[in-house]
């Protein structure tokens, strides 16, 4: 099995349970819209729903069409998310992991939609006394964690030294 298949197995094996397990478990132990402190002014456990998309975008949508839309995009996201794991070298193991977990976490969040019309949310960040961070999931954490190691591979990857490479060859004049 290839290094890439191997890392995008394991992220996305461990991203899928544990957002549905601790999703599970707010909705068997809080009643809908209960806050529990974990560090009080800092950390809260709350269950919410969203039935929009990120930041609550389009939550207040035609019901009908939203879930339609949402679970659409979902499907054309994950259809994505397979293309580039196939077209990554062999080796490419941070790709593959991360991409793993972006699929995790797309699942993860398609499943509510399924099952529930929208998402469960739990984990509240307060980022100063008067902010708080929009409600989110282990499946939005490992779609983020997932993108930003895509982006850091992209941007941080080392210059090829492969013949015919632009990036290292020398101006021709």
């Amino acid at each position: 099995m290839a290094p890439k298949t191997r890392l995008f197995a394991l992220a996305l094996v461990i991203a899928l349970p544990l957002d549905q397990l601790t999703k599970q478990w707010i909705v068997r132990n809080f009643y809908y819209r209960e806050v529990q402190p974990v560090i009080p002014g800092w950390l809260d456990l709350t269950h919410v729903r969203n039935p929009g998309g990120a930041f609550s975008f389009f939550a207040s949508g035609e019901p009908e069409i939203r879930l339609a839309f949402f679970i659409g995009a979902s499907l054309v996201a994950i259809t994505m998310l397979v293309v580039f794991f196939v077209k990554l070298p062999r080796d490419a193991r941070l790709s593959g992991a991360a991409l793993g977990a972006v699929l995790g976490g797309a699942l993860g969040n398609l499943i509510d939609r399924v099952l529930y019309g929208e998402v469960i949310d739990w984990i509240d960040v307060h980022l100063t006394a008067t902010y708080t961070w929009p409600t989110f999931n282990v499946a939005d954490s490992c779609i983020v964690v997932g993108v930003i190691a895509l982006l850091l591979e992209t941007f941080v990857e080392p210059a090829s030294d492969e013949p015919g490479d632009t990036a290292t060859a020398e101006p021709q004049a």
